[in-house]
């Protein structure tokens, strides 16, 4: 059970497939059981403050306009319009009285831990906003769609099949958009040896919870730690060391959530040396202390209470 502290610094609100739970502009994202997306729709015109989460954020209005604050920018997408937003990104939503949209929000993991997508990762780190009535905006709006579909029907392995159209529209935003915002810098990176690269990163994904650091994985790949820094940022988009951080805390939190594992074993079986440093870390990156993220997950597992009949 949550305790008092925890309740006080958190709103949740439920909805009929699970809840939104807030920490100051801290929103943690539950899902259902064997699932990590989560699909609103709603008629409703609805405001939300600035926030940020840990998953992607896809905003598809069929009718009225949404619109998006996210720092200096303003996004109003229209009907047929796509807006994707990042995970981690700070952002509001104002939707107009006539809204009519689906609001997708969706764990990044199973789409990141493919080995060629880290080379799009300096297009995915910022807002996709899809519009002006083009190919790749249509495509991409019949691949969401199917996911809506899929999602409404709940049929056996429902999750995974809505995975699959988000990994398509990966694939159509690597061939296209990327190519056509970047081609240079796509250039260069196609002279990085991605054989050599994948298996750095299956290495490191399969030996994170191991005291490895980027000699350990500069040695495996055959490289100076010096050049294999460079080229691992080069193609990964990220340095190795938040790469690595961003791994083991993945592992951590889903421990946390979905475990009552102490936070001593999380701690060490996702590869931080220390309770100490791990609380340390997890709090710079999560905004909230492990014991913290459990309390609110475990406000999420609560059933709803009843209401009294008259």
């Amino acid at each position: 059970m949550a305790g008092k502290n925890t309740e006080s610094a958190a709103e949740q609100s439920r909805f009929p497939d699970g809840f939104r739970i807030l920490q100051g502009k801290q929103e943690y994202i539950t899902y259902m059981e064997h699932s990590s997306i989560r699909i609103w729709p709603s008629n409703v015109a609805t405001h939300y403050d600035h926030h940020m989460h840990s998953a992607v954020e896809i905003i598809l209005p069929d009718r009225g306009v949404s619109a998006y604050y996210l720092q200096d920018d303003v996004y109003q997408v229209h009907p047929g319009e796509v807006l994707i937003i990042p995970s981690g990104c700070l952002h509001a939503l104002t939707e107009s009285p006539d809204t009519m949209r689906n609001l997708m929000l969706f764990e990044p993991n199973p789409v990141m831990s493919l080995r060629d997508v880290p080379s799009m990762n300096a297009i995915l780190q910022k807002p996709i906003y899809l519009h002006g009535d083009t190919k790749l905006q249509h495509q991409v709006r019949a691949l969401l769609n199917q996911a809506v579909e899929c999602y409404q029907q709940r049929e056996p392995m429902w999750n995974t099949q809505c995975y699959s159209y988000l990994l398509q529209m990966y694939a159509l935003l690597g061939r296209q958009y990327l190519l056509a915002t970047a081609p240079q810098q796509y250039v260069e990176k196609r002279s990085i040896d991605p054989a050599i690269m994948n298996s750095a990163m299956t290495y490191i994904n399969e030996h994170y919870m191991d005291d490895i650091c980027l000699e350990d994985v500069a040695l495996f790949a055959g490289f100076s730690k010096y050049y294999f820094s460079r080229m691992f940022k080069q193609f990964s988009g990220i340095p190795f060391s938040e790469y690595l951080t961003t791994k083991r805390l993945n592992v951590a939190s889903d421990l946390l959530a979905r475990t009552n594992q102490p936070i001593r074993e999380i701690a060490l079986s996702s590869g931080f040396g220390s309770t100490a440093t791990f609380n340390r870390v997890f709090r710079e990156y999560k905004n909230c202390t492990p014991s913290q993220f459990r309390a609110i997950y475990s406000m999420a597992m609560e059933p709803a209470p009843t209401k009294p009949v008259f």
